[in-house]
C-alpha cells in the first residue's frame, strides 16, 4: 500500500535500522510472485494474480500522520519507541516526499493482491 510504502522509504531514509522492520520486506506474500509460487507450491493450476487497486484520499497530512502515532501496528510501535527528535524527522521527510495537493489532500492507492487457481481433482 502506498501509504505504507512511503512511510517506510522516509523512515529509512531517516533512520537505517528500520529496513528490518519494513513490512515490505518482512512479509514477502506481499508480492505477486510469491504468492503465484505458495499457490503452485500447494498443487493448484491456472494461476491468475491481479492488482486491486483502491484509491485512499487522506484529507491532510495529519489525516495521513496521527494513525501512525497510535502505537498498534509494526509502523506505529516502530514510530513509539523513536526519540521526538527522530519521529519529526521522519514526518517531515513524509512532507517532502508525499505527493501532496495544493489543497493539501494527498491522493494514494491502497493495493490488494486477487488470486486464484484451481484443483484438479483425480476422476
Amino acid at each position: 500500500m502506498e501509504f505504507l510504502r512511503y512511510f517506510w522509504d522516509a523512515a529509512t531514509a531517516q533512520d537505517h535500522a528500520a529496513k528490518e522492520l519494513d513490512e515490505g520486506y518482512r512479509f514477502p506474500l506481499c508480492h505477486p510472485e510469491k504468492l503465484i509460487e505458495l499457490f503452485t507450491k500447494s498443487g493448484l493450476d491456472d494461476i491468475q494474480c491481479e492488482a486491486v487497486e483502491i484509491p485512499t484520499l487522506f484529507t491532510h497530512f495529519d489525516d495521513y500522520w496521527l494513525p501512525f502515532l497510535g502505537a498498534t501496528g509494526p509502523a506505529p510501535t516502530y514510530i513509539a519507541s523513536l526519540s521526538d527528535d527522530l519521529r519529526n524527522a521522519i514526518a517531515d521527510k513524509l512532507r517532502e516526499t508525499l505527493p501532496i495537493q495544493p489543497d493539501g489532500t494527498i491522493p494514494l492507492k491502497a493495493k490488494a493482491w486477487a488470486i486464484r487457481g484451481v484443483v484438479h481433482r483425480a476422476r
